[in-house]
């Protein structure tokens, strides 16, 4: 396995006090406006619009991760049903969205004041180091693609598919993200799988100079725009006392 750059698992405490600081801020209308805009909302049921938008904040803005099913049928749900039935079921306009959101989350932070939550937080950096320690070893190099070869469909029709299931095979091996789980490093591979012919054939030599070619490439776009990928994780059991629990404030608001 290649070496991923990881930080350490951080243990976040969620008490609301930062998403409130957030939801009293000047940030926090024009962030849920431009949110509103991404979503295009504007056809949307209230319901619809504020999950959509929920998915847009992270931890760094104080909210605990709503895409973990505890956190969604515990704190997200029990939130949304506090709103008026009859509101989350009609579009909403952005005047409106913006003030049931706030709403909303005011019941969150209402919530974690009484339930802290914790959270174990981990960011790693994917920037194309795990395939270059591949390319640099011609032995490893040829026995994986060997083994990416006899597992891949031949059809000769699949074009740019092919190379992009081929990396799929090969991303737990160089530590990159599954094809369709980021939107980043989807639009990379699909750049660069865009460059090839549907109806070229394949043999095994040259589909071993190609994927060389393609994983070249990713290297050189991953070095330049490097993709900070983080998982959380909803603590349930009780923490070893040396752990040290931080607020979710102590990450910086930029996404990597």
């Amino acid at each position: 396995m290649s070496e991923l750059k990881k930080d350490p698992v951080l243990i976040l405490r969620f008490d609301g006090e930062d998403l409130k600081e957030f939801l009293e801020s000047t940030q926090f209308e024009p962030e849920i406006s431009s949110i509103y805009s991404q979503i295009g909302a504007i056809n949307l049921t209230l319901w619809k619009c504020i999950t959509a938008a929920l998915e847009k904040l992270t931890v760094k803005h104080g909210i605990p991760p709503s895409s973990d099913p505890w956190v969604l049928d515990n704190i997200v749900e029990p939130a949304l049903q506090l709103l008026s039935l009859d509101q989350l079921e009609k579009p909403a306009s952005e005047e409106i969205f913006i003030e049931e959101f706030r709403k909303f989350i005011g019941h969150i932070i209402k919530h974690l004041h009484e339930k802290p939550l914790i959270v174990a937080h981990v960011e790693n950096t994917c920037d194309g180091s795990g395939i270059r320690r591949l390319l640099s070893n011609q032995f490893e190099l040829n026995k994986l693609l060997d083994l990416v070869w006899r597992d891949l469909p031949k059809d000769s029709n699949a074009g740019g598919e092919f190379f992009r299931v081929a990396i799929d095979v090969l991303a737990p091996s160089i530590d990159l993200p599954h094809y369709g789980t980021v939107d980043q490093f989807d639009s990379m591979v699909n750049e660069i799988c865009s460059m090839f012919d549907a109806k070229e054939e394949k043999i095994l030599l040259e589909f071993k100079e190609m994927m060389t070619f393609v994983l070249g490439k990713l290297s050189l776009l991953l070095e330049e725009n490097p993709i900070c990928i983080s998982s959380n994780s909803v603590v349930h059991e009780p923490l070893p006392s040396p752990a040290m629990v931080l607020p979710s404030s102590s990450l910086p608001l930029e996404e990597g």
